[in-house]
């Protein structure tokens, strides 16, 4: 008895040869040239008239012919697919993640439902915001985001002062020169928050993806190694379609 993943994998090669060989078939219905005979004998007038050989064509193809081939074409891809369809039924597996059933009996169209959404999964865990990792962040309670330590700078302002170059004398005034002096006038208090993730995070979440995508494959595997519940509705549907 075959095994479902036996009958998927002959499935391709059925139906490109089932498509290939009824292209063909309705190419051939359309030389009307072969589906054509002709039988012309030539009798004269009397006796002295010239004689003429017959002239005849053979019928090269029959459209009967044709239908009973591309039945025959049809009945084993209906065969081949409707196996896997009724096993596909009846084919289920656990999805187990370390040691613990995730889910039990997932039929095979599931499982390959969660591979495709795994990988779409996978895109989107990597592409989540982290942290920078130049700072030092601590979960903030009271805003439920990522907070650094406070950083303390000051504020400077430029104050102007006065250096003499030279003293007032009877005759010239004093020589001064303007420049400006950086004070502190205050200090900030910084804070940064994020709502990004730890880069621990991300990774505890991909590995998770990795854990279930080999999970949800091995749980293809067993399923796709259940015995073919073999079908022959093939030949019972096209005798009713092209009967006579």
């Amino acid at each position: 008895m075959a095994k479902l993943n036996q009958i998927i994998a002959v499935e391709k090669g059925v139906k490109s040869r089932s498509f290939s060989e009824l292209t063909e078939a309705h190419q051939a219905l359309q030389k009307q040239a072969l589906l054509a005979g002709i039988s012309r004998t030539y009798r004269p007038k009397d006796e002295e008239g010239e004689q003429l050989p017959p002239e005849s064509t053979k019928v090269q193809m029959r459209a009967e012919e044709i239908i009973r081939q591309t039945s025959a074409i049809l009945t084993r891809l209906f065969d081949v697919t409707a196996t896997k369809d009724w096993t596909n039924c009846v084919a289920k597996a656990d999805v187990v993640v370390d040691g613990q059933t995730l889910l039990k009996d997932v039929p095979v169209a599931y499982l390959l439902f969660l591979e495709k959404q795994l990988v779409d999964l996978q895109t989107f865990v990597r592409k989540l915001p982290t942290l920078d990792a130049a700072e030092t962040w601590n979960l903030d309670q009271s805003s439920d985001t990522w907070a650094t330590e406070p950083v303390q700078t000051v504020r400077t302002k430029k104050i102007p002062r006065n250096h003499v170059k030279a003293e007032a004398t009877e005759k010239h005034p004093a020589q001064v020169e303007v420049y400006y002096e950086d004070v502190i006038v205050g200090y900030w208090r910084t804070i940064k928050f994020s709502g990004a993730l730890p880069a621990r995070r991300v990774n505890e979440l991909l590995e998770r993806i990795s854990k279930l995508q080999q999970s949800v494959k091995f749980a293809r595997e067993e399923a796709n190694n259940t015995e073919a519940v073999e079908q022959k509705v093939g030949e019972r549907f096209l005798s009713y379609l092209f009967g006579a």
